[in-house]
């Protein structure tokens, strides 16, 4: 049976990330997202719809959302959904949650000049390895480079 996995979304931090290590020094921040839905109803009234999602972000992107992001700010993240479940301690009852586990993010830039929160976040540097233009092939000395006329499709 086939399997996929992705969620992408956008919107504001619900509050400033919380960032702890584990025993072993990794990082894990969690953070709150709002995602809101405007439509319109059959009516004709317009409507507002926010949904809120736990994100968790481990290692080196957990440290700099941390030392960037605060509350209200715009943020793009893709990742993957995880459902925790455990007991609850008082009702003994079985308990889940649906959370984002990040995988990528980007900054968005809202132009907003806060005063609290300094310079505007950097753009996300490419992964390592990398480069953030692929290599145009090299033409040997007295040979034209080919041309492209053509777009095959």
């Amino acid at each position: 049976m086939a399997s996929f996995n992705k969620v992408i979304l956008a919107g504001n931090l619900t509050r400033d990330p919380e960032l702890r290590y584990t025993p072993k020094g990794t990082a894990i921040a969690k953070i709150g997202l709002a995602v809101n839905r405007n439509y319109t109803t059959e009516t004709g009234e317009k409507k507002e719809e926010v949904s809120f999602v736990d994100v968790e972000v481990w290692g080196r992107q957990a440290e700099v959302i941390s030392q960037y992001m605060k509350k209200g700010r715009p943020l793009l993240v893709e990742g993957r959904l995880k459902q925790d479940t455990w007991e609850d301690k008082n009702t003994k009852q079985k308990v889940s949650k649906l959370k984002v586990v990040l995988e990528s993010f980007s900054f968005i830039d809202s132009n907003r000049g806060d005063s609290a929160g300094g310079s505007p976040a950097p753009s996300r540097p490419a992964p390592a390895g990398q480069s953030a233009a692929p290599a145009a092939p090299e033409a040997s000395e007295g040979e034209a480079p080919p041309e492209n006329d053509d777009v095959p499709f």
